[in-house]
């Protein structure tokens, strides 16, 4: 979701982009789409972890790079940090930048072959111009895993204070939609179905909630978050919760759907810098997200945090925010959002970008 901003919003005066997909189209889903539109080239590479065409993708890749003789590759997660810095050396980019995206990852949750890059990386570090992490989090992390760049920069996400703004009118469409009454009160957790966003964390607490509170109702987003997916399928019928539950899949009208929230809740287990608690809280709408990453930086003040894993301080960090009142939740919502305006306002954070890229760029030649 950074990187679709970051390029919206990018002067197009100065800087000229394209987006190299390892996956293919599919698992990208609609942010692939979402780039596209924006007429930034995509190519997918269809890379598969068992596949010996990966050698021709590659290949592919190569001679993309060096038809496009960039002045900067810069890279997202672990994968492309590895692909990108060993093409990048091979064709002599004058820059080469990593994203990091996590913080407190447990690789044990992930295929073997991401503990092996993760640990090549560390090596490696030193190779890049400079390191962007998107977290304190992540920085501190990845500092203990000996990563050791020749720079470090912290650029937080920024948020698009124009398309996520508090919007009445979506609260009474929601729930219309879901056929419940315009009063319902409804907690909604927006994340890919991921071992750490810990979906059952956030479903083990509704059903606690729902002791209290019987007429609650949670709304979950995301990619594979739907009833075709046996985890949730499942689970849902375990806990006797279906009709208290609606699971949407994925969404591209995220800002109205947060906006229609009475509480946004995060039940990770691991971020970095969670885009959507930013989101949210532009929005307007408090939140109670889990103490993980810089999840505690962003939200303040204006929301609750709970430890990570605990579904029990999950349900009674919401059941007290539902007691205490509709004008309570809005007042602490308008909280949420000068927040976000004052510290991450998104035309400073790309400008952060930018100037790190202009400073790099300066005098290069390929």
């Amino acid at each position: 979701m950074m990187l679709l901003k970051l390029l919206s919003k990018m002067d197009k005066t100065k800087f000229s982009n394209v987006v190299i997909s390892l996956t293919e189209k599919r698992k990208v889903g609609d942010l692939g789409c979402l780039i596209e539109d924006l007429g930034v080239p995509v190519y997918y590479l269809n890379m598969n972890r068992k596949s010996l065409s990966n050698i021709l993708k590659i290949l592919f890749v190569t001679k993309l790079i060096y038809k496009e003789k960039p002045q900067i590759i810069q890279t997202w997660l672990y994968h492309s940090d590895l692909l990108g810095l060993l093409i990048g050396k091979l064709l002599r980019v004058p820059n080469i930048l990593w994203n990091i995206r996590s913080a407190n990852m447990d690789l044990a949750h992930y295929h073997k072959l991401t503990t092996y890059v993760v640990r090549a990386l560390a090596k490696l570090s030193r190779y890049p111009n400079a390191v962007i992490v998107n977290s304190n989090a992540g920085l501190k992390l990845h500092q203990e895993r000996n990563y050791r760049p020749k720079r470090w920069e912290v650029i937080s996400n920024g948020f698009d204070l124009k398309h996520f703004c508090p919007d009445p009118s979506q609260r009474i469409k929601l729930r219309k939609s879901l056929g419940l009454d315009e009063n319902t009160i409804l907690i909604g957790n927006v994340a890919r179905f991921d071992p750490m966003k810990d979906h059952s964390t956030f479903l083990k607490a509704v059903k606690l909630l729902l002791e209290t509170f019987p007429e609650a109702h949670a709304v979950l987003i995301g990619r594979k978050v739907s009833n075709e997916t046996p985890f949730f399928k499942e689970m849902v019928k375990e806990l006797l919760i279906r009709d208290n539950v609606h699971l949407l899949g994925e969404r591209r009208d995220i800002n109205h759907l947060l906006s229609a929230l009475d509480i946004f809740s995060l039940s990770s287990s691991s971020e970095g810098f969670p885009n959507v608690i930013g989101e949210a809280m532009a929005c307007g709408v408090p939140c109670v997200v889990t103490d993980v990453g810089d999840s505690a930086i962003i939200v303040g003040d204006t929301g609750r945090l709970v430890p990570a894993k605990d579904p029990k301080a999950l349900a009674e960090a919401w059941g007290d925010l539902i007691r205490r009142g509709p004008e309570y939740r809005q007042n602490l919502g308008q909280e949420a959002r000068k927040r976000i305006e004052i510290n991450y306002d998104l035309p400073h954070i790309v400008g952060k970008y930018e100037k790190l890229y202009e400073e790099l760029a300066n005098g290069a030649r390929y």
